[in-house]
């Protein structure tokens, strides 16, 4: 859950997801230790201090992976960059060779706003939100059912559900679908987060209003909250458990986590060890935030647990037991869907079982981000290395990227300190012909999968699109670039596979003979064509330009009034009134219908509620809108016809114009869809 992007969702990582799909990749930031006072106490498990102070690798060259020397690192860069960001407080962890390195708390839990002494940030006792992290825990929880031999990843999920799902395409949705967001479904954004938990019911969220499918599934990556959200239910369903109550004891307590919970509002004994969450360290605390639909985004856990996790998710020995067996866990950890479904795509970055690839340096890395409105959190763990790292935030910061890019910083960072690239990696290319060919392919403009396209919310497709064009020898410039604000540069590395130039991300293309039909840049996300693209190029100006007629038309009309009475002119004649105030009443309409979609988009987009009849209302007045095209043809073709004068007919054709422009911008991203669930 992040601002929407990644909300617990994931926010993509830019958090994913609930992907901040814009956010920039953040550079390492190389910041000297701040002043006293910036940092807070540190905490360090005592037995797990290994050995001093390793000093700073070359280039190509690794730091020696150990507490001490983590601990540097992490205290030269947390402390300035939480001061300059204006975040409140970070909760740290890391793990290696089955121990928990370090756990760090920097800033505060509680910043003394409210006229209370500050706390600073206990990474053994502040509990964080973890947003979309949560996901690995209902994924665990999927696995356990699987290794029980209850549930199958590849059964129709209608199998396991007491509930209809208004499935648009034949092909079955299954578990592996669910857990790997590639179930077709749109987004969803009513009930993500709010304040009040007393309406928790996860059957009754599922059920009301469910997203349309509008992929086929296993074929597009599309990052879902209702996709793990079923998951989770049908987790509850063949336990016969509460879902809370599953993961409580089959996941948390079996790895150790005591101090974790899925509970909305939080268990009494944890409610003082929550760190508040804000926007920035000078604003006020947030209140408690409720995640409406628990699996997708609800836990709440100190980064010692979290360490705890990711030790169970390496295979080490931890808690009470193994949270899977070694067959089990490596099955969620490898790629779950191949070219069968996903062609082309499966060359690129693919989702396992519950975790995003986030290779870095060559080295496998599986991850997941997440978000809430104010927390971020970011885990990621190295298989075949036996790390790991665990970062939370309890603020935005001061800039609309800042805690974006501050993680990005401390898990990008962690690789090139410990986990170098090595000096083997493999080049590889494509014969120019051919990248030619391909990349003439690729040009187009392009929008994001995770997308509504049933209902009002579709014209929130027309911010955030991306542009393809050819460049530099058959290189591709998006802009802007997967997971930025600016543009990248890419080149072809294998067949439709295609690197950042100077950098690491990596996309992959799936196409026909005439067209690139999709572009995977994280695992859960991709880019498809805008359709149809001449409509949407045009959307924008027609929109402005209609506003901007209809604007000025309502000016005119006092200013006319006004003119005419100054002047001693007589009132406008009788002949046509009626198909002028009805045109007059589409004007307004329109205007009002704008500005109420306007207000309620951007209630929507921070995760506030807009009530139906309020939706229901605007689209009323848009109706109205559309349907007052009709009474002002009559009116130009009536002003033509009595020759009423070239600045007037030009007017009436000006309006004219407008209406239609508005009515077909309405009409096209489906302002006066039936549906009005969000």
């Amino acid at each position: 859950m992040r601002s929407l992007s990644h909300l617990a969702t994931d926010s993509p990582r830019p958090a994913r997801p609930v992907v901040r799909l814009g956010a920039v990749l953040a550079t390492a930031v190389v910041i000297a230790v701040g002043a006293a006072g910036c940092g807070a106490p540190q905490h360090e498990p005592a037995p797990h201090i290994d050995a001093p102070a390793a000093p700073v690798a070359a280039s190509g060259a690794s730091s020696a992976l150990n507490g001490a020397d983590v601990n540097a690192w992490l205290d030269g860069l947390l402390p300035a960059a939480l001061d300059r960001t204006g975040i409140a407080g970070a909760t740290v962890a890391v793990v290696n060779n089955g121990k928990i390195l370090t756990t760090r708390g920097y800033g505060y839990a509680d910043t003394g706003a409210g006229g209370n002494a500050a706390v600073p940030v206990d990474p053994d006792r502040h509990l964080f939100r973890m947003g979309s992290v949560s996901k690995l825990v209902t994924a665990t929880a999927v696995l356990q059912l699987v290794q029980d031999g209850k549930l199958d990843l590849d059964t129709d999920v209608k199998t396991y559900l007491d509930f209809e799902l208004p499935l648009r395409y034949e092909r079955a949705v299954t578990l592996r679908h669910l857990l790997t967001h590639t179930a077709g479904f749109e987004e969803r954004i009513a009930g993500l987060i709010g304040t009040d938990a007393g309406d928790l019911n996860l059957r009754k969220a599922l059920m009301t209003d469910p997203p349309e499918q509008i992929y086929q599934p296993g074929t597009v990556p599309a990052y879902s909250n209702y996709s793990n959200a079923l998951a989770g239910y049908i987790v509850e369903r063949v336990s016969g458990t509460r879902f809370e109550e599953y993961v409580q004891r089959n996941v948390l307590d079996r790895a150790g986590m005591p101090s974790s919970t899925f509970e909305q509002p939080l268990p009494a004994a944890l409610r003082d060890r929550m760190s508040n969450g804000y926007d920035t360290s000078a604003g006020p605390a947030a209140p408690f935030e409720i995640v409406g639909t628990p699996p997708p985004g609800a836990l709440s856990a100190p980064a010692t647990d979290m360490a705890r996790f990711m030790l169970a998710q390496l295979g080490e020995p931890v808690g009470i037991g193994p949270l899977l067996d070694q067959p089990t866990r490596e099955l969620m950890q490898r790629p779950a869907l191949d070219a069968t479904s996903l062609g082309t795509l499966a060359d690129g970055p693919r989702m396992t079982l519950g975790f995003f690839a986030e290779d870095r340096n060559g080295h496998r890395i599986l991850g997941h981000g997440g978000d809430t409105k104010y927390f971020h959190s970011h885990l990621q763990i190295y298989p075949d290395d036996r790390a790991g790292i665990f970062l939370s935030l309890n603020s935005n910061g001061s800039g609309a990227l800042d805690s974006h890019e501050l993680r990005e910083s401390i898990v990008n960072g962690f690789a090139d300190r410990y986990f170098p690239a090595r000096d083997d990696q493999p080049t590889v290319g494509v014969d120019p012909a051919t990248t030619a060919t391909h990349a003439a392919l690729a040009a187009g403009t392009y929008g994001s999968s995770r997308a509504i396209g049933s209902n009002f919310l579709t014209a929130i497709g027309l911010v955030g699109r991306t542009t393809v064009s050819v460049a530099d020898g058959n290189r591709l410039l998006l802009a802007p670039g997967p997971l930025s604000d600016s543009p990248a540069l890419y080149e072809e590395v294998a067949p439709w596979v295609w690197r950042e130039v100077g950098g690491q991300r990596t996309i992959a293309m799936r196409a026909t003979d005439d067209r690139v039909e999709a572009i995977s840049f994280d695992s859960a996300f991709a880019l498809l064509p805008v359709e149809p693209a001449r409509a949407w190029a045009v959307a924008v100006p027609v929109l402005a330009l209609s506003t901007v007629v209809l604007l000025l038309a309502v000016l005119s009309w006092p200013v006319g009034a006004i003119v005419r009475r100054r002047l001693g002119r007589a009132p406008r004649e009788r002949a046509g009134r009626t198909a002028r105030i009805l045109s007059r009443l589409a004007v307004a309409g329109t205007l009002l219908a704008f500005a109420g979609w306007v207000l309620s988009v951007g209630s929507i987009m921070s995760l506030q509620d807009v009530p139906g009849p309020v939706l229901r209302t605007i689209q009323v007045l848009q109706l109205v809108g559309l349907l007052g095209v009709l009474p002002a043809a009559v009116r130009l073709v009536d002003d033509v016809r009595r020759h009423v004068g070239w600045r007037r007919v030009t007017g009436s054709g000006l309006i004219l114009s407008a209406l239609a422009g508005a009515g077909w911008f309405a009409v096209e991203f489906q302002l006066l869809a039936p549906s009005i669930s969000y």
